[in-house]
């Protein structure tokens, strides 16, 4: 309780009272643990879920626009705001309502306000920042990538530092966490995301369409369809970058299966809303593809921390974000992890996709490092570009390390 005596506010006297007083108020409330809102908005996906500070998730909502993304071809960024404006409010108080909670009860409300779409961010600011404001209440500005890093602590004795990376439909990130809200960006990708490569490979060839992949994401649709495919039907591209780095680079090897994909269609003379007979042989080899151009930076990774000693002697990489929902992708970096005496954690599938639960963790871990809090929850702007930490990646590529690809 000490620490909430120590969060000032310059602005708002109601909140700084509120915060002064948290010892006899608690008291008179009989709660002995922190309890904190998330909010998430930065996508498609409109997410609230409540945490206390032991990790457990007392409530839990999401709106999920994917089916809907899926048939319009994408996210169009002024219909998934209409839907976050349309579905927050239910969203929120059906997480307060399964934690048996209202909003004066709460120690603060987190919000994911970068890296992400605009008029989505735009959303789930503003809604936070109404109810702060109205029920006197700390509010807690969250980064999206760092909640994704985050999210293993809560299922895990996930001490830092350790490596992460993430990767989803708008990121491919390589860090080392030291801190709650301190990072090493050691590579990136130069272009296309992993998951954006899966929508639109899936994409050109029409997965939706298919019943079994109705309604799925592109992602989603490639690894089941991968189950009953052979990767070695169509040879995977090697892909490399410039320099030896931990960057990564999707783009060359999107157009490189889209090349594949028309062939295929020309040669079996599918027309209109077809799909190819082999489609499974193609999204296994482009599974595989995907898998082996990201254990390369990985692997280099693990040599530049050993290097220059990072990372404990007993080495965790932790993988979040939409695309570590994969599990062929998890097996294969598990068989990268084994190489090098690490340790893998994965969050579980509902934790990697966008959600409240991490942003509400991520205020959690905030708030118990007495650190985060907005001084004045009004002046708190979105920031649709957002780095990741310090950016050392080219400190990385200086050091010419040499890596041997695994056999996978």
């Amino acid at each position: 309780m000490i620490l909430k005596s120590r969060l000032t506010y310059s602005v708002c006297k109601t909140l700084y009272k509120r915060m002064t007083q948290y010892q006899s108020f608690s008291n008179q409330r009989n709660i002995s643990k922190y309890k904190i809102l998330g909010i998430e908005t930065t996508c498609d996906d409109t997410g609230a879920a409540v945490v206390d500070e032991s990790a457990h998730i007392l409530g839990n909502a999401l709106h999920s626009q994917t089916s809907i993304s899926v048939s319009l071809g994408g996210v169009l960024p002024p219909y998934a705001k209409a839907l976050h404006e349309k579905h927050i409010h239910n969203i929120v108080q059906d997480a307060l309502t399964q934690a048996g909670v209202e909003i004066q009860d709460l120690d603060a409300v987190a919000v994911a306000v970068e890296p992400g779409l605009p008029l989505s961010l735009d959303v789930g600011l503003k809604h936070a920042q109404k109810l702060v404001m109205e029920n006197r209440v700390p509010l807690i500005p969250v980064h999206h990538m760092e909640a994704h890093a985050l999210t293993a602590r809560m299922i895990d004795s996930v001490e830092f530092p350790f490596l992460v990376l993430l990767v989803s439909g708008g990121h491919c990130l390589l860090a080392v966490a030291r801190d709650i809200d301190d990072f090493l960006l050691l590579g990136s990708s130069i272009d296309n995301a992993p998951g954006e490569i899966f929508d639109k490979v899936a994409r050109r060839m029409k997965l939706k369409n298919l019943p079994q992949c109705y309604g799925k994401s592109g992602g989603a649709s490639i690894e089941l369809m991968a189950q009953q495919g052979d990767p070695d039907m169509f040879e995977a591209p090697h892909v490399y970058t410039k320099s030896r780095s931990c960057n990564f680079s999707f783009a060359g090897m999107k157009a490189h299966y889209c090349t594949y994909i028309e062939q295929e269609e020309k040669k079996q003379g599918i027309v209109a809303s077809g799909v190819i007979s082999n489609a499974a042989d193609v999204c296994a080899s482009f599974q595989f593809a995907v898998l082996r151009h990201m254990c390369r930076p990985i692997e280099r990774a693990f040599r530049f921390c050993d290097y220059n000693n990072l990372l404990p002697e007993t080495k965790t990489l932790v993988v979040s974000g939409g695309v570590a929902c994969n599990q062929y992708l998890r097996a294969g970096l598990q068989r990268v992890c084994d190489k090098y005496g690490a340790r893998l954690v994965v969050p579980p599938p509902h934790l990697c996709t966008d959600n409240g639960i991490m942003i509400a963790w991520n205020g959690m871990e905030k708030l118990l490092a007495g650190r985060g809090i907005a001084d004045d929850p009004i002046a708190v702007k979105f920031k649709p570009k957002s780095p990741l930490g310090q950016d050392i990646s080219e400190e990385v590529t200086r050091e010419n390390i040499k890596v041997i690809p695994m056999k996978l």
